[in-house]
């Protein structure tokens, strides 16, 4: 959600950032805001003016009757200003909730530093780690890696379920539960984040928070009881600071958290119909950060570094992009996406995104700040980022260690999770 009274003050400057995020009639649509604002702003003055009047009416009527006086016309206009101010208050509120519900459809504006482009074609490369394996054999995919163990099944998925699903069965059923736990132990252990286990269902105001709703509700499974599937543990985690005031020396908060994710891929048609890459349901294991507004750029280095942390330990060759203002997503004021190379495609494929949101999500969600000495409050600044997709990382272990006969070799740091074995052999 975006500030008015920013809009407000510096109108040109909102215009050019929607602008700089590809928004069409950008101009216009604050024009319409700042309108809406006055209007709104002019309801609510007339109101109290009325009610001012009423006031002091009051007094006079009181003061005519204690002297016997006539007191007709004021009473008269008593209730003719009563009827007004109902009007007035009702042309405030109907200005308001449409001002509104213009500001939570508008995306978040791009940080100074971020590129405007079009597309992901125009992001940029910010650094890259390894070197992709030379295979002495033609790499597989991990779709032919997985049904040659005899592991992974899409095709019985697909009877109970339909598109978009997967079982996996044996060594990688536990290669996928050793990855989920791995992450966690490095970002509790070793980059200061509290593990959390929150709710994977929750109702609109939640996902409104974050900028999902209304926006995107038709990439998002809802329930008949109106709840909905979380589609990142971002939106559960984020929430934990909704209406609240806390504290400026509790925060940083950093959190993080492994929960199933769910997604209708509403967007994605035709887009990786075949393998794990974009399914309905997946696992994730997020981090989310809340912090002051002063400190968020800064988080935002930190937090990417978290995440290509789990690359580097595991020795899979990865990508940082930095996405221009066409390809970033509607909460982000600033995104780096880690991508991480796939032998078996050829090409490097989206693992993270870490994004920085500024008070975008906080406004939505009112929640703020008190800094030590001042009487007033602050929004603070929220930042997520997954770390990682785990789906997507057992795709990138399996591709990347795969063996001549089809084996993978297990990765050094995650032999402990699996109970030492050091490979995955056909069942």
């Amino acid at each position: 959600m975006h500030d008015i009274r920013f809009i407000r003050e510096q109108p040109l400057v909102f215009a050019a950032g929607l602008t700089r995020r590809n928004f069409e009639g950008a101009d216009d649509v604050a024009n319409q805001l700042l309108e809406l604002d006055k209007r709104r702003r002019e309801a609510v003055t007339r109101a109290q003016e009325l009610q001012t009047r009423r006031n002091e009416l009051s007094k006079q009527i009181g003061q005519k009757k204690s002297k016997g006086e006539d007191a007709a016309a004021e009473m008269a206009e008593v209730a003719r200003s009563k009827d007004e101010q109902a009007e007035a208050e009702a042309a405030g509120k109907a200005a308001g909730d449409e001002l509104d519900t213009l500001l939570a459809s508008l995306p978040n504006l791009p940080a100074d530093d971020v590129l405007q482009g079009k597309d992901e074609s125009e992001n940029k490369e910010v650094r890259k780690d390894g070197e992709p394996r030379k295979f002495n054999f033609t790499a597989k995919d991990h779709v032919a890696l997985g049904t040659g163990l005899r592991m992974m099944d899409m095709d019985t998925a697909a009877k109970m379920s339909g598109a978009r699903f997967v079982i996996l069965s044996g060594a990688l059923a536990r290669l996928e539960r050793a990855l989920g736990a791995f992450m966690l132990d490095l970002h509790t252990q070793t980059n200061g984040y509290t593990e959390v286990s929150p709710p994977v269902l929750v109702r609109d105001n939640a996902l409104f928070g974050t900028g999902q709703l209304p926006k995107f509700a038709e990439d998002l499974f809802r329930t008949e009881q109106d709840m909905w599937l979380i589609p990142t543990a971002e939106v559960s985690l984020t929430n934990i600071v909704a209406e609240q005031i806390v504290t400026e020396e509790t925060l940083p908060r950093r959190y993080t958290a492994q929960t199933l994710c769910f997604r209708s891929e509403a967007g994605a048609a035709g887009k990786d119909t075949t393998g794990m890459i974009r399914q309905h349901q997946f696992l994730k294991v997020e981090m989310v950060s809340i912090v002051r507004s002063e400190d968020s750029e800064a988080e935002h280095e930190r937090m990417t570094g978290c995440a290509e942390d789990v690359l580097k330990r595991l020795a899979i060759p990865y990508r940082t992009m930095m996405l221009c203002t066409g390809d970033m997503g509607f909460s982000a004021r600033k995104t780096y996406d880690i991508e991480v190379w796939l032998p078996g495609q050829d090409r490097y494929r989206e693992i993270s995104s870490c994004s920085n949101c500024g008070d975008f999500q906080a406004r939505r969600m009112n929640a703020r700040y008190r800094p030590a000495g001042e009487k007033g409050t602050r929004f603070v600044h929220t930042l997520n980022g997954s770390g990682l997709a785990v789906g997507r990382t057992l795709i990138a272990v399996l591709e990347n260690y795969q063996q001549a006969d089809g084996s993978i070799a297990v990765p050094d740091v995650l032999r402990p999770y699996m109970g030492g074995l050091d490979t995955i052999q056909r069942a």
